[in-house]
């Protein structure tokens, strides 16, 4: 099936494997929270047990650098496509204030970005994205 819209997650490649799960999750729930549209119906199994909805579509993620996240990042913000992001101060806090506070502490020029995610257009996302790799 193919979709009108794509979501994508950019995740910075330097990164230890559980910094990048981490950046993963909180990405996806930044799109799910924002595109309440995008989440399937809840899940069951044959023995009649619940399990809660998910997104709906594929989400694909992509590897990048430092430079590569920041131009991710200036080619949505110039195409009117608003981001979920992850800074690396983000790794220092406990909670969501916290995360909201460090963030807001930094102009957008000089955060330093370890993850962002998107979710619009297919040939929109894939402008914001072009000459990225998926994450290996």
């Amino acid at each position: 099936m193919q979709f009108d819209t794509k979501i994508a997650l950019v995740i910075r490649t330097d990164l230890e494997a559980w910094q990048k799960l981490n950046v993963a999750a909180f990405l996806s729930s930044g799109i799910a929270a924002a595109f309440p549209e995008c989440i399937g119906e809840p899940y069951q199994d044959g023995s009649d047990t619940p399990y809660h909805a998910l997104i709906g579509q594929p989400i694909l993620i992509y590897g990048a650098d430092r430079p590569a996240l920041a131009r991710a990042l200036d080619r949505a913000l110039a195409r009117n496509v608003k981001p979920a992001i992850y800074t690396a101060e983000m790794f220092k806090t406990t909670h969501d204030a916290a995360n909201r506070e460090a963030v807001r502490a930094v102009q957008r020029t000089d955060l330093d970005l370890v993850g962002l995610a998107v979710r619009a257009d297919r040939k929109v996302v894939d402008k914001i994205l072009d000459g990225l790799k998926f994450h290996t």
